[in-house]
């Protein structure tokens, strides 16, 4: 065996401690940013909150002359809105929580389960209620059953001399009753229940009930490309399967518990003002500190010692956290800003003026990378005008062979639908030639995924329905 010795050039990306922690800093949500900001003050006695945080970001942010009515200028924290841009109807993971608090400040039991039971007297007859008490019992703290609910019917039935049919039956009440998915045998039931109780057309309800009838293990593995495959659903069909049932409720049983609102707290706001957009951070998600600068010049002044020598570690780490979070906001803002500026059309006109929009659009446009962008994108949320939305929302795939994107596509064929003639309602192919005559060329079955993912049924079905209401009428 010949030995040798060769040279070989090559790159390799070597990760400083100061380049991860901006990584991380750039994909914490809101709250995770304000538990580690708390945590660093706890640990670094180097750092300390900055008081002047506003006054620096009028300096630091600089306002952009508007051009036209899609302008967009970056606005410093004292020209926000009135607070009641923020406060938006809806814009809550689980609506009616303040409700929720203002009926225990009434004087209302805290104790969940009795409230429960207190809301489904005026249902139920008295000996009911015992059995109802039963099931909520056996049921741990995320609101499951503990047991196989056969068994526990005939334990109860022999308990409250009553047929495990009836008990069987008074589980179901509560299953499908004002807090769904309560006394599930399992999250599948779950979640299976609150979509079927979910009220009008729910966009991607058939493909959720897909998802979690035959494909809850990968969803909780987050394969979703495994999903697409399993379920023969393109990657969009499954994004949106999966935003429907991120927003319904897993852990019913912690939902009854007392709890300050679940509102989200927008990370950044645009609004319309002066004929341009504006965007600006959110203070309050923006938390910003500082290296105390009395210390830092001590240290600088210390001779060489054990201690001294771990405070310069501490006055490292407070360095790089405080350029991490520099960094973030404005990250946070530059994207933020580009895509009302692509989006502007949406935000003034709904969902038919969605653009086709990527990640590496944006990325190309603020001169970074497009995994930055993906991470600074995921779990923030902007407020607007129309609505508070993650900014994920505002990225649509291009139709092919159009310039437009399939969200507005799809509010198009909600449009034609909600306008169709009564009693002669559109077939799929009807709807894409009329799609045609508006210079949009897609196929029949396109029309028919997404008149799917709007929840609407069939032609033929429709027209049934307007036939059965006529009939009941006459």
């Amino acid at each position: 065996m010949k030995t040798g010795i060769s040279a070989q050039l090559g790159q390799q990306l070597h990760l400083t401690p100061q380049l991860l922690q901006s990584i991380r800093l750039l994909q914490l949500d809101g709250l995770q940013l304000e538990m580690e900001v708390r945590r660093a003050l706890d640990l670094n006695p180097l750092l300390e909150v900055e008081e002047t945080a506003e006054a620096d970001a009028r300096e630091t942010l600089q306002e952009l002359p508007p051009q036209d009515a899609a302008a967009v200028e970056t606005a410093a924290f004292d020209e926000l809105p009135e607070s009641s841009l923020w406060d938006v109807p809806g814009a809550s993971w689980h609506d009616g929580d303040d409700d929720r608090m203002q009926r225990i400040e009434a004087g209302e039991s805290s104790d969940p389960h009795v409230r429960v039971l207190t809301r489904l007297a005026l249902e139920l007859d008295e000996r009911a209620l015992p059995v109802v008490a039963f099931w909520l019992e056996h049921t741990d703290d995320a609101g499951y059953l503990q047991q196989d609910p056969e068994s526990l019917a005939l334990i109860a039935a022999a308990q409250f001399r009553t047929t495990a049919e009836h008990a069987l039956a008074l589980r179901l009440h509560l299953l499908h009753g004002e807090f769904p998915g309560l006394a599930a045998r399992d999250v599948r039931e779950c979640l299976r229940v609150q979509l079927e109780r979910l009220e009008g057309r729910v966009p991607a309800r058939a493909i959720a009930l897909r998802i979690v009838n035959d494909g809850l293990a990968l969803l909780a593995a987050h394969e979703y490309d495994g999903l697409a495959r399993l379920l023969d659903l393109d990657p969009e069909q499954v994004r949106e399967g999966v935003r429907l049932i991120l927003s319904l409720d897993a852990r019913p049983g912690e939902t009854l518990a007392p709890a300050p609102s679940g509102y989200i707290v927008p990370d950044v706001v645009a609004w319309h003002a002066d004929c341009a957009w504006r965007v600006a951070l959110n203070p309050a998600t923006t938390p910003r500190v500082r290296v105390n600068a009395m210390q830092e010049r001590a240290l600088d002044q210390a001779d060489a010692s054990p201690g001294a020598g771990k405070l310069r570690e501490l006055l490292q780490e407070a360095r790089w956290l405080t350029r991490g979070l520099s960094i973030r906001y404005d990250t946070l803002l530059r994207t933020a800003r580009a895509i009302v500026e692509r989006q502007a059309g949406f935000l003034a006109h709904g969902d038919e003026a969605m653009a086709p929009l990527t990640l590496k659009e944006i990325a190309d446009e603020i001169g970074m990378h497009e995994s930055t962008v993906s991470r600074i994108t995921t779990g923030k949320y902007m407020q607007t005008p129309r609505g508070t939305f993650e900014l994920k929302h505002f990225f649509a795939v291009r139709l092919e062979g159009a310039n437009v994107s399939g969200p507005a596509v799809r509010a198009m064929v909600r449009r034609l639908i909600e306008s169709e003639p009564a009693g002669k309602p559109l077939a799929d192919e009807a709807i894409a030639g009329l799609l045609a005559r508006q210079g949009i060329h897609i196929a029949r079955r396109t029309v028919a995924k997404y008149r799917e993912q709007l929840d609407i049924a069939p032609a033929r079905e429709r027209r049934r329905a307007t036939v059965t209401v006529l009939a009941k009428a006459g």
